[in-house]
C-alpha cells in the first residue's frame, strides 16, 4: 500500500518538475531527471519487496 502511494506521488511530482512553463525553461531537465531517478529506485525497491 505504501509503495503504491509513493509511486503515484512521485509520478505527480515528475509531471510537475518538467520544464513546460515559462519560468522554468532555463532549468533544463535536471529536476525532472532527478525525480525520474528517484521514481525508478522506488519502483525497483517495491518490486524487490523492500518497501
Amino acid at each position: 500500500m505504501l509503495s503504491t502511494i509513493l509511486i503515484v506521488l512521485l509520478i505527480l511530482i515528475l509531471i510537475g518538475a518538467l520544464p513546460r512553463w515559462g519560468y522554468s525553461t532555463n532549468w533544463g531537465y535536471g529536476p525532472g531527471g532527478l525525480v525520474g531517478v528517484i521514481l525508478i529506485i522506488v519502483i525497483v525497491l517495491a518490486l524487490a519487496g523492500r518497501i
